[in-house]
């Protein structure tokens, strides 16, 4: 059986500007597995579909605006950290994209050094925020391995298992793939029975509603109550 691995963090970088892009994908890539989007839409939907442990966003982009891209993500329940770059100085222009849900912003030009700090601490706040989470009638304490039940009874969970539900529980309204399950925690889309197995064993430890089949397309954590 496949071992689980220590990925390197996901990121979604979404910027137009290719000179911009090439000098900060190579920085990025040093640490993040990095997906990058030039256009806004594709952005978006890119934000919409797959987990990210961090998203860096251009303010102006073709297709939809850094903005409104936040919008959507936060009205369709992602909560993602959101670093929001722009060269627009007005107050107003950083005060719109934060009241529109992003986490913070960066002026251009940056400093690399500065951008990965600030990555590294929305990261942070964001782990620490989410270190207990409810799932179904459970709560969840991803930092410790451990599931809390409705009686308070108390499930510790292998590291393997641990990965699995605190990926699902990440974005909880959206539905994995088994095999964007498998990249995710076993390094590896072929891995997608291996997926099924340890979703068992999580259900066989606590209940069959921890994790949600959506029927043709994956699971998802379940609803919590």
């Amino acid at each position: 059986m496949s071992e689980a691995v220590a990925p390197r963090p996901r990121l979604l970088y979404v910027e137009d500007d290719a000179e911009i892009a090439a000098m900060t994908l190579e920085v990025l890539r040093e640490t993040y597995e990095v997906v990058h989007e030039a256009d806004g839409l594709a952005g978006r939907d890119r934000a919409l579909r797959d987990s990210f442990e961090v998203i860096l966003l251009d303010r102006r982009l073709p297709g939809r605006d850094g903005a409104e891209i936040v919008r959507d993500l936060r009205t369709a329940h992602i909560t993602t950290p959101v670093l929001l770059l722009t060269a627009l100085g007005a107050v107003a222009d950083r005060v719109e994209g934060l009241d529109a849900g992003a986490n913070d912003y960066l002026l251009k030009p940056f400093d690399f050094d500065e951008l990965l700090a600030r990555l590294r601490a929305l990261r942070r706040g964001y782990r620490a925020e989410g270190r207990r989470r409810g799932v179904s009638d459970w709560t969840y304490l991803p930092d410790t391995a451990v599931v809390y039940g409705p009686s308070g009874e108390r499930i510790a969970l292998t590291s393997t298992e641990n990965a699995v539900l605190e990926l699902l529980t990440r974005s909880p309204d959206h539905v994995f793939s088994r095999e964007e399950i498998a990249r995710a925690v076993f390094s590896s889309p072929d891995a997608v029975t291996t997926v099924d197995t340890y979703v068992h064993y999580l259900r066989r430890k606590t209940a069959t509603d921890l994790v949600e089949t959506v029927r043709g397309r994956g699971y998802r954590a379940g609803a919590e109550r």
